[in-house]
């Protein structure tokens, strides 16, 4: 009798329900910062850790790459990033041989990946960012612009750190025999 492959079901519906809630959230919250926030000064709350401001980032993380012609963005930012996602939803899809906390963190990097796609599809090149949180006035007392997308891909990061800084484990060396008189 031929073994019964566990149904896929309940992996689609948990990277569905994270999809779902991380681009819904991020789109969402975009959507509210293009009414609400483009244009206006940035707000500061909590003793200015918290700081609304929008911007429209043209580049990638911190604005990188930002500057570039418009077209080699798409060829360097757009579709790289596209095509890198589809390869991680198909492991995450397919693969059965990662644990779940590895499997939701990847699925947070995809859906923040997600996000920012469709900005970048939608906008031209464009990402919409607007948070930015720290103490002080100093830039290496601050985090660049970001946004829900962001935080989503940097928790997925995070979650994964633990696999990337454990490394192989090291055998224990052999006890020492006793000395004999």
């Amino acid at each position: 009798m031929i073994a019964a492959r566990p149904s896929r079901l309940p992996r689609v519906a948990l990277l569905s329900a994270i999809i779902l809630a991380l681009v819904g959230c991020d789109q969402a919250t975009k959507v509210y910062a293009v009414k609400n926030l483009k244009g206006q000064p940035p707000q500061s709350y909590l003793n200015d850790t918290v700081r609304i401001h929008y911007v429209e980032n043209p580049g990638a993380f911190l604005g990188l790459g930002g500057q570039l012609d418009p077209r080699v963005k798409f060829w360097v930012l757009t579709i790289p990033t596209a095509l890198i996602l589809v390869w991680v939803l198909a492991f995450v899809f397919t693969s059965r041989s990662i644990d779940r906390w590895t499997f939701v963190a990847l699925a947070m990097i995809a859906a923040g990946g997600i996000g920012n796609s469709i900005d970048r599809f939608r906008l031209g090149g464009l990402v919409i960012d607007f948070l930015n949180v720290g103490f002080g006035t100093q830039v290496w007392q601050r985090t660049g612009i970001f946004n829900v997308a962001d935080v989503g891909i940097t928790a997925g990061f995070i979650m994964l750190l633990p696999y990337v800084l454990k490394g192989e484990p090291t055998p224990a060396p052999p006890p020492e025999a006793p000395a004999t008189q």
